[in-house]
This record gives structure tokens, sequence and C-alpha cells, in this order.
């Protein structure tokens, strides 16, 4: 249902915002009240034909919102899935007419054209007036019309989604070939980095682990000496001796110093154990001093590989590891590809039979529904004096769709002998009424 109106700067109108209730709502007026602009400002939105006289006086554009509440089921969302727009929650129309006749359309803040909304027009709104009858002149309604006189709007409805199903199984099966022929165009660049990169198998963080230890081992000779030097001063024959004989004679001289020499002696056992973890320190830096020329190259090397690698894939060092790993799932994705297809194909295999039952039972339906409607016709047309007319409902085979693959038209020979033709082609204005 239609739920509100905004108007902004439309013929006389400067400003309008109508909300609607549910159920019934009648605007009544005298004539000139503007109730026909009310009509013209909803057909606007809807994508009827626009013009620039539409613009208010001294405004530069004209712009109307309409605002739907639209059942989950209903055929609006369709159209608004054929789009490729969002089918759920709310639907908002805006539409604007600027002063030189240009329009610019939105459906949900979405740009789209005007004939998007003339799609949603079908579906959302029924326009009544004196002049009805001129609607069976529009052959686009004559299938409504058939449906709704044999009550198929459940068999119309299985078939919307059926189609829906089959359209969503063949985007779905699109988006996997598409992705597959990419995959494809680059198997031989997947399998190449992939084998270059197990081959090299860098580990996270490896490159600045190796870089530290290059650096270390290139400064080895040079401080090597001074940390032998400082080694022996920590040791048994410097500071760790030095304060080991003092605190010995220290513990001699204790017992007649009545506790005098408590503190001093404490300071020296931790003294002791800050020297001892001193010496166990530069002993370990003492080995990984050790130069190995052949240990040296054999970093360098990597950290070159490594590194040149990190360049030729533009990431980080540190980046190579989940790289490898992507890599790698995109392989197994192409391998995996034709599995994948296998089963996409198979989903719209499924989904064509689904849509083709649908259809083929709404098709017999409207078969049927079309010669119990030329009866009753036949019956009609007696009290009206047209008992020479007849009246067929032509029911043939068109492009299938969301609402089935059948085109129907209603056609009319009004004297005996007389060839039948479309209605809109064959019927007066007196036997339309």
């Amino acid at each position: 249902m239609l739920r509100s109106l905004d108007i902004r700067d439309l013929l006389i109108i400067d400003k309008l915002e109508l909300t609607l209730s549910p159920g019934l709502n009648v605007l009544t007026g005298e004539t000139g009240a503007g109730k026909t602009i009310f009509l013209d400002a909803l057909g606007f939105v809807l994508g009827w034909r626009g013009r620039a006289e539409l613009v208010r006086e001294g405004a530069e554009q004209g712009e109307v919102i309409a605002e739907f509440d639209v059942p989950r089921d209903h055929a609006a969302r369709e159209v608004l899935r054929e789009a490729g727009l969002t089918a759920e929650g709310g639907l908002i129309l805006r539409r604007v007419n600027a002063r030189d006749g240009r329009k610019t359309s939105w459906v949900n803040d979405r740009r789209v054209s005007g004939e998007i909304l003339r799609q949603l027009s079908d579906a959302l709104v029924e326009v009544h007036g004196q002049h009805d009858d001129r609607g069976l002149l529009n052959a686009g309604v004559h299938r409504q019309l058939l449906d709704a006189f044999g009550g198929l709007e459940q068999k119309v409805a299985r078939c919307r989604s059926a189609w829906r199903s089959l359209k969503d199984a063949g985007s779905a099966l699109a988006e996997t070939e598409a992705r597959l022929v990419a995959a494809r165009d680059e198997e031989d660049f997947l399998r190449h980095a992939v084998d270059e990169m197990d081959r090299l198998a860098p580990a996270a963080g490896e490159d600045v682990t190796l870089d530290a230890r290059r650096r270390l081992m290139r400064a080895s000779e040079q401080i090597r000496e001074d940390v032998v030097r400082a080694h022996a001063a920590l040791g048994s024959e410097g500071a760790e001796g030095m304060l080991r004989d003092a605190s010995r004679w220290l513990e001699g001289a204790a017992a007649s110093a009545e506790g005098g020499l408590d503190e001093p002696m404490a300071a020296l056992s931790r003294a002791l154990d800050e020297v001892g973890n001193a010496e166990q320190g530069v002993n370990r830096i003492l080995g990984a001093l050790e130069f190995n020329a052949a240990e040296l190259e054999r970093i360098e090397e990597r950290l070159f590989d490594i590194r040149a690698l990190s360049r030729k894939h533009d990431v980080q060092a540190s980046d190579l590891p989940g790289l490898a790993d992507e890599l790698r799932a995109r392989l197994a994705a192409l391998d995996d590809g034709t599995s994948g297809l296998k089963e996409r194909r198979h989903a719209v295999a499924l989904a064509q039979k689904a849509y083709d039952a649908a259809a083929a039972k709404l098709g017999k339906a409207r078969a049927t529904a079309a010669k119990k409607l030329d009866t009753a016709m036949a019956r009609e047309l007696t009290p009206l004096k047209m008992e020479r007319a007849s009246f067929w409902t032509q029911v043939t085979r068109a492009d299938p769709g969301p609402e089935g693959g059948e085109h129907v038209a209603f056609a009319i020979a009004t004297n005996p002998g007389m060839p039948a033709g479309p209605l809109n082609r064959i019927a007066s204005g007196g036997e339309l009424s």
C-alpha cells in the first residue's frame, strides 16, 4: 500500500506531505481543487511521462517521494531483484524533474531508469476512472486479467519463485565460470609461484633474524678481542677471583667484628651473583662471535633470496608465508574448480526443471481459464445485444519470464463473417464499454 507521498515544487504545490492510513483513504474537493495534481505527482514518481511544465513557476526542479509498504511475496520485489536492487525492507521511490525536462529517478537511494519505475508501477498501482474500459486496449494487462479470472495467483507466485531460483543459480554458475576462467589465465603463474615459495619456504620474521645474525658475524672480528679481555677481567683471574678472596677474608674476620661486617659481606655476595651473570652472558656472546665464513655466505644468500622474492611479489618479507598460503589456496581452487562447476551446472539444471514444471502448470491453467473466460463472455454478450459477436482469449507461446511463458491477448469479431482481430483494433468505443 502507499504509505506517504511527499511533493515539492510541482505545478501549484509548494510543499505537501501526505500520510495515508491503512484501509480506504478518500480525498475530496471541488473541481480545480487539485485532486488531479495528486494523481499527476503519483504517476510522475512511478515513471509516467514527465514534462517541464510540471515544475512550479519560479522553482528549478520538482520532486516527488513515495513510500510503499510491500509484502514479502509482492510482484514488485521480483522487479527489484531482476533489476539487481535490494528487495528487502520498505520501498521508497524518488523522482526529480528539472525545468529543462531532465528527469532523475531513485529506488531506495539507488539510481535507476524510468523503465524500472514503470515496471514497478505495473505492480504497485491501479488507477480507475471514468475511462476504465480503455484499459482493455492495453494488451499488457490481458494476462493479468486472465490470471485474476482463473484464480491463478498462487501458481503465478510459484512460477515467480522458481524463476528467481533459476536466475540465482544462473548467476552463481556465471560467477564460478568467470572465476575459473580468471584462475586458468594465471595457472602457469600460480604453479610457478607456489613451487618457488615451497622451495624457499620462508618463515615469518626470518629475514629480521638472519639480518641480525649477519651483522653480528660481520662485526665479530672487530669486537671479539675486547670481549675476550672483558671475559678474562670478569673470571676467576679477575673480578670474580678478587671478590671471592675478599669474601673469604671478611668471613674470617666476621666473628670478631661483632656484626659490623654483615652488611659488606651481603653486598659482596650480591656482587658475586651479578658478576657471575655477566660472565655467563659474555661467554655466550663469545660463542656467537666465532666467525665462520661459509655460514656467513649461506646466511647472506638466503637473506638475498627472501628479499628478492618479497620485491617480486611486492610484499614485505614478513608477509611471504601468508602470501604462500593464499597462492596455494588459489591453486587448490583452480584444481577443485571442475567439481564446483559441475555442482553449479547441476543446480541450474534442477532450477530449470523446477521452473519448467511451474511454468507448464501455469500455462495449462491459463489455457483452461481462457476457455472458461470465453464461455463466460459468450453468456454476457447476448444480454448486451451483441449475440452475433464472438470473443476469444488467445494464449500463445512467449519468451519465458517470471510469470510464465505465455502471451495473452483478447480478440473479438463483432459481426458474423468478419475476421477476428485484437480487441484494441476491432472493438468500438461502445463495444468496449
